[in-house]
């Protein structure tokens, strides 16, 4: 089988019909070639069973659990050995696609020639618009640096959505239809070179819901490589459709800040400032999220060559 230009790996827990659409549309595509891979995370919704009845040319992985959206990906991702250096089966491009989106019929070659046309692109997003139309505002986003976050605690960043500095986490202060380099795109649909991932590596399977495409991203540009919004494609994203169904959801999703800040941006972040980050974080995300924290300090400091005795 010849190398398509462009590996999907599209990631599901229990949306089926959501599934079946994104698959309709995604095949619909035209002038670019492509695999498509589902890995299904363990759903009790007939979702694979869907899958090799009505799409048989999508390559199906069976998780016997729910192992995250960041591991479940990177499942896909090796089938075709992305981060292997100059492996010869490697597609030039990488997409990771959520369930419950709906792709135009050009979608695919236009974000592949965007790309193409951007030597330095490391990775791209299109517009995400909600069914109703509306931005998704995820579809761009700055890193959440302990200022930015900051802001976005106290709510500066809804009360002055259009300023350049209290407005940088979802970067409301720029014109949706504004072509721009930015620092992450949304994971519902990132566009990734295979080059940069090679030298970014994969995901991080420590992120198990949310966090993962901006860890990404902070590792494809720390590569050297740039990220782009590219608002003239535009797809459908109904957004968290399985995220309503986990119970375990929004603490992940917290959680998966408290990584991202640990790994990042804690080592160079001021006390004072440190201590009201994680304090924020623990009002948001609770008990469960104070006992993670205080398990990751205590096993980083035995892990130290301090903790040593």
């Amino acid at each position: 089988m010849n190398t398509p230009d462009l590996a999907i790996v599209i990631v599901n827990w229990n949306t089926r019909d959501l599934l079946r659409d994104c698959l309709t549309s995604v095949y619909a595509n035209r002038g670019v070639t492509f695999q498509v891979c589902v890995v299904d995370n363990a759903s009790t919704d007939g979702s694979p069973e869907t899958v090799e009845r009505e799409f048989p040319q999508t390559r199906l992985i069976r998780n016997m659990r729910n192992s995250g959206f960041a591991r479940a990906n990177n499942l896909g991702l090796r089938l075709w050995s992305f981060g292997e250096p100059g492996h010869p089966d490697t597609p030039p491009y990488a997409l990771l696609l959520n369930s419950d989106t709906v792709t135009p019929p050009d979608a695919l070659a236009r974000m592949m020639a965007f790309v193409e046309a951007r030597p330095k692109a490391g990775a791209a997003g299109p517009k995400l618009v909600r069914p109703d139309g509306s931005l998704d505002l995820a579809c761009r986003r700055s890193f959440p640096t302990p200022l930015v976050s900051f802001y976005r605690f106290l709510g500066l960043s809804k009360l002055f959505p259009r300023s350049p500095r209290f407005g940088r986490y979802n970067l409301t202060y720029l014109d949706p239809d504004q072509l721009a380099e930015v620092d992450s795109v949304n994971g519902a649909f990132m566009l990734a070179r295979a080059r940069a991932i090679e030298q970014a590596g994969l995901l991080d399977e420590d992120f198990f819901f949310g966090g993962e495409d901006l860890d990404w991203a902070f590792r494809i540009k720390a590569a050297g490589w740039k990220v782009y919004y590219n608002p003239s494609v535009a797809v459908q994203h109904v957004k968290r459709a399985s995220y309503r169904k986990n119970p375990q959801a929004a603490f992940e999703f917290e959680r998966a800040m408290w990584l991202f800040y640990r790994k990042h941006y804690r080592a160079t972040t001021p006390p004072w400032l440190n201590a009201l980050i994680c304090a924020g974080l623990v009002m948001r995300g609770g008990m469960p999220l104070a006992r993670e924290m205080m398990r990751n300090s205590k096993n980083e400091r035995l892990s130290s060559p301090e903790g040593v005795r």
